[in-house]
């Protein structure tokens, strides 16, 4: 590598400089998007940090395998078998380092506009020394004074927070409804194919939605019993019939006149996920057969088999809720995302209707400066002008998603027995969460439609 690629290479880690994955055959990438991108792996870093502390199987296989393994845990004072480090309390201690590293972070980049203040230079750059500090953070937090008392109060820190995060994913996945329907009815103004586009999008995302019930009635309820189920998908999909039929009613189009079928399909076909969800997070019901032995109803039969490799499954949806919640992050701090939890949306004249209406318009009008003059990916400066997406907000829900993941990963109120390779094992507090997200979302919707009633001096867009 060429000298100047590697002074570029350790501005990147130590200075200002926006970062580069060092390689020429890298597509360009923006700053903007370099930057979430080092922040996002820093938190992977940690959450998967924190699954392993919460593996059973990994403490065994080290123990077994690592002759000086105990030698090492007795030197750094961790405990015969470095219980210390392991175990919820562990995690905790972890996220709390995680969680403080973003909301000062937060607290630093309040009010940034312009990317060449000093304080945008320490949010886009200084990267290795940040990676030093998070460390620290981290491994700070287990010098903590009084650990019973920290460990019982960071508990509801941390629960506040991951009610919070969802309750921000909840009303963005609103917004996007309202933003779905309003960008392709704005096109139909122009082409009445995207008429046709709406119609084919919702018929098919109420298939999924009724397809989905018809499904859990299946296989989560039988006649005799599971009524407890019967309940909740009764319950479920009679609010989704409900929003279905307030989204359509007369007064409400006078009112709102961009409201929809799209929209109301969209949230039925969340919330059947989520019924999915929590019926799939529910303990097992037992009965005893004619055989007095017990047996386990009200779950797919097939699921048993499912659970015989827990590993795989564990890893699988591991991965699969990190991916989740890194999407929701990246897509939520975006400017027009950050801007619509505030109640500031685009007008519906601006609006150009689009496929993929969710990413805005290409404007790298910025220039395009290489890092090195012989080598290594090039960097679109796209903040000349002003940020592209609030530093603030998206330190504050990178701060939110580091509760959440503790709160997941500890089994939230089951914190005691909890294992990362009993991720899926149902308990009643992850059940009830699963259902009141369930339930807030269908109020959120049904308050964008009958909000101008109760505020009808206030001019709502979406």
């Amino acid at each position: 590598m060429s000298a100047p690629c590697c002074a570029g290479q350790l501005a990147c880690c130590c200075g200002t400089a926006a970062c580069a994955l060092c390689c020429k055959w890298c597509p360009k990438i923006k700053q903007s998007t370099s930057t979430r991108f080092m922040y996002a792996l820093y938190f992977i870093l940690v959450a998967l940090i924190c699954c392993v502390m919460m593996s059973q199987t990994v403490a065994k296989e080290m123990k077994e395998h690592i002759h000086f393994f105990e030698t090492v845990c007795q030197h750094i004072q961790a405990g015969d078998s470095c219980e210390k480090l392991v175990g919820y309390s562990a995690v905790y201690r972890v996220c709390f380092g995680m969680a403080c590293f973003f909301f000062i972070f937060f607290l630093l980049t309040i009010k940034i506009d312009s990317s060449k203040s000093c304080r945008a230079y320490i949010h886009n750059g200084f990267w290795f020394v940040k990676l030093l500090v998070l460390a620290a953070m981290c491994s700070g937090a287990f010098f903590i004074p009084d650990q019973d008392t920290f460990l019982k109060a960071w508990r509801y820190v941390g629960a506040a927070g991951g009610f919070l995060f969802i309750l921000i994913q909840l009303m963005l996945l609103v917004e996007f409804a309202h933003k779905w329907n309003k960008n392709w009815t704005s096109g139909a103004k122009h082409n009445k194919l995207w008429y046709g586009s709406l119609a084919l999008v919702t018929l098919t995302l109420y298939s999924i939605a009724v397809g989905a019930l018809i499904v859990m009635a299946v296989f989560y309820t039988r006649a005799d019993g599971c009524t407890f189920n019967k309940i909740l998908l009764g319950v479920n999909g009679g609010l989704c019939f409900l929003i279905s039929m307030v989204a359509i009613s007369p007064c409400v189009q006078e009112r709102k006149p961009h409201s929809g079928l799209l929209q109301s399909s969209i949230i039925s076909c969340y919330v059947m996920y989520l019924t999915f969800s929590s019926l799939s997070s529910k303990p097992p019901e037992q009965i005893l057969d004619e055989n007095q032995k017990n047996i386990t109803i009200c779950v797919p039969e097939f699921s048993h088999g499912l659970q015989t490799d827990e590993n795989l499954v564990t890893g699988l949806g591991t991965a699969i809720l990190f991916c989740c919640i890194l999407y929701s992050c990246l897509t939520s701090t975006t400017r027009a995302s950050s801007e619509a939890l505030r109640g500031i949306y685009a007008t519906p004249e601006t609006e150009v209707a689009r496929c993929c209406f969710c990413c805005s318009p290409d404007e790298d009008a910025g220039v395009e400066e290489p890092v090195g003059r012989k080598g290594g990916q090039r960097v679109i400066y796209d903040e000349k002008k002003g940020t592209v997406y609030s530093y603030a907000f998206f330190h504050f829900v990178f701060f939110l998603a580091s509760l959440y993941v503790m709160m997941t990963v500890t089994h939230w109120f089951h914190y005691e027995t909890a294992a990362i390779e009993k991720f899926f094992a149902g308990t009643w507090s992850i059940f009830w969460i699963k259902v009141a997200s369930c339930w807030v979302c269908i109020l959120l919707y049904l308050w964008t439609l009958l909000a101008p009633f109760c505020c009808p001096t206030r001019e709502f867009l979406v």
